[in-house]
């Protein structure tokens, strides 16, 4: 494979060529154009495989939403014409997407946010993802003879579930970035929630699909029939219970939630559960604090891209898979090549080797951050990467910084992949990207008040320690907060403008697939559009995962051939991105999922 450099050179330059791993503040603000004009759409050339996907490029000028559902990115667009800032937009999302994506993210669950303030020029992550009660201990999941139980058995049911994070940190972030009224964002859930939506493809395939509906009764009787049949497409849902939750909510703010009635339900629902009944009480839901962290940044060729850290491993990973392949000459590759696939997946290796065994909660576990991300390591990490052979299953690397002997054990995950994302710019060029999830399909199962509960916590390891004792990275514990591979992401270039937005869900493949998509990008030059809907390619230290009805799954043979395990599969990103050059606004949404890009 001539086409990568075997000197290890690094191709490109630029102003951010500094050892720091962490930024706060970020230079100047987008010059976005003010006119407005309607959203204009412009058919997106097919991928770089050939494979002839049909969805659209969206073009606007003043501003843009991406989100995973029609109803969702429609409004979060009203909430923009109507003066909303980038954070009340996000807000308007996701209260839409709890209810017409339940199975996939929701005021039940947790979610992390990058946003981009323009006025400031700072970046700001919020994280809002679950905790764990403090009655979990590291043992929450072993049996009585103290065995690791089946992750399947303990997905549903109360046992699982982590004190929701959502609306505590929406709340923070609109009293911080908010321009309309707090209650003005709920208005439109309401409303339908109240009048009723039509069900989705993707809904319907997802309540049918569901094994463990069977067992919880009162989702049964949201998402079937009379007749005990999932709801069929376009049959009209209504859900007022949650219409009545939303509107508490919007009157008195997010405490009506971690307190009084509600918390009094959502611990009951938990601790009462038939199938597998947890621990959390009123105190842990009351306790529960939203936090701001910095984001994680690092250079890659002329750029920035930042992301989310600890709990989350999505920041983090995605910069160091990027780190080590800012020394090729990825340009020179065709998306979607043997060379390409082979080099990338060789990257991942690599980085999800240190993400499994040095991340965890941050607020538990001293995660060397910046020595993950140090320069000089990830060239000696870049040097491991053979032209023509898989090197298998790597190992974690030793930071060069690291200054304390390592005494944590790896954890392997098995993130479930009922996640959204959503990207939002704004009119003042304020700029979010927010990863969400309830985790599982439908979370726990538990229905409460209208809304799903969260199933996050089956992200902690299951076994606590190794067979020789020694401690995991990612065991769970009281107040902790499940490691995560949710990872909303914004690039800026060398004058500190930001230049794209992207997230996407997919479990433990969301870095991978939002990794493809900021090379699609920066390196091959693709519109946003194009370069999500590039073929889907994954390695997590293990196989090298092909997507399956595309033009990929005729590289396997090679692959093989040069020492990858390889199994071709569906793999069903959810990426939701914008582009922004020269105050212009491009929108791309995945055609795998249901979403849309709007703008005027």
């Amino acid at each position: 494979m001539p086409s990568i450099l075997p000197s290890f050179r690094r191709v490109g330059g630029g102003p951010y060529r500094t050892s720091a791993a962490i930024c706060l503040g970020l230079a100047t603000a987008l010059a976005l154009a003010a006119c407005a004009g309607p959203s204009k759409v412009v058919p997106a050339p097919s991928p770089a495989s050939g494979d002839g996907d049909t969805a659209k490029l969206v073009t606007a000028k003043r501003h843009m939403v991406s989100a995973a559902n029609p109803l969702a990115s429609r409004a979060g667009l009203e909430i923009l014409r109507g003066g909303g800032s980038a954070i009340d937009a996000v807000i308007a999302i996701q209260m839409m997407l709890s209810l017409v994506e339940p199975q996939s993210s929701g005021i039940g669950g947790s979610a992390f946010l990058l946003y981009y303030d323009a006025k400031t020029g700072k970046t700001i992550a919020y994280d809002g993802r679950e905790t764990a009660p403090e009655a979990a201990t590291e043992r929450l999941f072993l049996d009585h003879q103290g065995r690791a139980r089946q992750r399947d058995d303990i997905r549903s049911g109360g046992l699982a579930v982590g004190v929701p994070g959502v609306l505590r940190m929406l709340e923070m972030a609109h009293r911080r970035h908010g321009r309309l009224a707090w209650s003005k964002l709920f208005a439109a859930t309401i409303k339908r929630a109240r009048d009723g939506f039509a069900v989705s493809p993707r809904l319907h395939r997802t309540i049918k699909g569901d094994r463990h509906l069977k067992n919880f009764p009162a989702l049964r009787a949201y998402v079937l029939d009379r007749r005990g049949r999932p709801l069929a497409v376009n049959s009209i849902l209504r859900n007022r219970p949650l219409a009545r939750t939303l509107r508490a909510v919007a009157t008195n703010g997010a405490k009506v939630f971690y307190s009084g009635a509600i918390a009094r339900d959502i611990a009951a629902a938990a601790t009462e559960a038939k199938i597998n009944p947890g621990v959390m009480t009123v105190g842990d839901i009351a306790a529960y604090r939203a936090k701001v962290r910095q984001p994680v940044c690092a250079p890659y060729r002329v750029w920035l891209v930042c992301g989310m850290g600890p709990s989350s491993t999505g920041g983090i990973t995605t910069l160091q898979i990027l780190g080590i392949l800012e020394h090729f000459d990825v340009a020179a590759l065709k998306p979607g090549s043997l060379d390409a696939v082979h080099l990338i997946s060789q990257a991942s290796r690599l980085a999800y080797a240190d993400r499994n065994r040095y991340i965890g909660d941050m607020d538990f576990v001293n995660v060397p951050v910046g020595a993950m991300l140090d320069r000089a390591y990830l060239a000696k990490r870049a040097e491991l990467i053979s032209q023509n052979q898989s090197m298998g299953k790597a190992k974690a690397g030793k930071p060069l910084l690291m200054k304390k002997t390592w005494r944590l054990a790896p954890s392997d995950d098995q993130e479930s992949p009922s996640t959204s994302h959503l990207s939002v710019v704004d009119g003042a060029g304020n700029v979010a990207a927010m990863t969400t999830s309830v985790g599982d399909r439908f979370g726990s199962r538990l229905l409460v008040r209208g809304f799903i509960l969260n199933n996050q916590l089956t992200d902690f390891s299951i076994r606590p320690k190794t067979t020789s004792g020694t401690p995991k990275v990612n065991r769970a514990g009281p107040g902790k907060r499940p490691r995560s591979s949710m990872s909303p992401t914004l690039v800026f270039d060398q004058n500190g403008k930001v230049v794209l937005t992207v997230g996407s869900p997919g479990g433990t493949r969301i870095i991978t697939y939002v990794v493809k998509t900021v090379i699609g990008v920066l390196d091959w030059g693709l519109d946003i559009q194009r370069a999500i809907s590039l073929p889907n390619h994954t390695n997590r230290n293990n196989q090298t995962d092909l997507e399956s009805n595309t033009g990929l799954a005729r590289l396997a043979p090679a692959l093989r051939a040069m020492g990858h395990k390889v199994r071709v599969r569906a793999l069903t990103s959810g990426l939701h991105g914008i582009a922004l050059k020269g105050g212009r606004l491009t929108g791309g949404a995945d055609h795998r999922r249901e979403g849309v890009a709007l703008g005027d």
